[in-house]
């Protein structure tokens, strides 16, 4: 028997296999090294089709994850449904409004994810936009930062930040990104456009074939010596500046 939906984690091979095909939102598989043979091929051709990413980590961290016996698979189930960028961005535009996406780049932080969630719900983002690689786990923890702004607003993941935003610029949106070293001040950008915004993870910032994407480079004017914003706190920040700009 498959266990009840509300459940973050399942586990085991066939209840992980029956959450993907039922049509269940999976945020995540994760899968023991070593498993070879046709579970291992079902497994991959599942998460594939699905667009489910997938990790192969040891033995050892499934332990830790569930207690019972996992069978070597374990499938993180989102409390939130996925939506896709190609559907947002139409129906915007029909509306007769300019789209303000937000878009996080290697953001792996739950709290971080969440409470920039409730920022862009809060200043009027159509979208929050993640990758399949290297994002926060959208797990009840980032429902609950974001103050439930997550059930809210739409939160498409794509395969590639790269090849969202390439949609994004075929769709004339221009993307901007926060930069220490840019001249322009956050305030001489113009919000009431098409815009997506980019925001990079505190460690690394913003990769390289996503900076090169850019359309313009901004800076927050700060006065003090550390040396940046928190990510939810820069993006609190512009998300203001946007909203000002278009309805203040």
């Amino acid at each position: 028997m498959m266990p009840e939906k509300q459940s973050e984690i399942v586990y085991g091979r066939h209840p992980v296999v029956d959450a993907i095909k039922s049509g269940w939102t999976v945020d995540k598989v994760v899968m023991q090294q070593g498993i070879r043979g046709e579970f291992e091929k079902e497994i991959r051709h599942l998460t594939k089709e699905y667009e489910v990413p997938l990790q192969v980590v040891p033995k050892e961290r499934l332990n830790k994850l569930v207690g019972g016996n996992h069978q070597g698979v374990v499938a993180f189930i989102s409390p939130i449904p996925f939506q896709r960028l190609e559907d947002i961005l139409p129906d915007v535009f029909e509306k007769g409004q300019n789209p303000l996406i937000v878009l996080l780049d290697g953001i792996t932080d739950v709290r971080n994810f969440g409470a920039i969630g409730r920022s862009a719900e809060v200043f009027g983002a159509h979208a929050l936009v993640i990758s399949s690689k290297k994002s926060a786990q959208v797990n009840a923890e980032a429902v609950k930062t974001s103050a439930g702004a997550l059930t809210i607003i739409p939160v498409c993941r794509e395969k590639s930040m790269v090849g969202a935003i390439e949609l994004l610029k075929l769709s004339g949106v221009k993307v901007y990104v926060s930069d220490l070293n840019a001249k322009a001040s956050l305030s001489e950008m113009d919000w009431t456009i098409p815009v997506a915004l980019v925001i990079g993870s505190e460690s690394e910032g913003i990769t390289s074939a996503v900076a090169a994407l850019a359309d313009n480079r901004f800076i927050i004017p700060q006065l003090g010596q550390t040396d940046s914003l928190n990510a939810s706190v820069a993006a609190g920040i512009i998300l203001y500046e946007a909203t000002r700009q278009r309805h203040l």
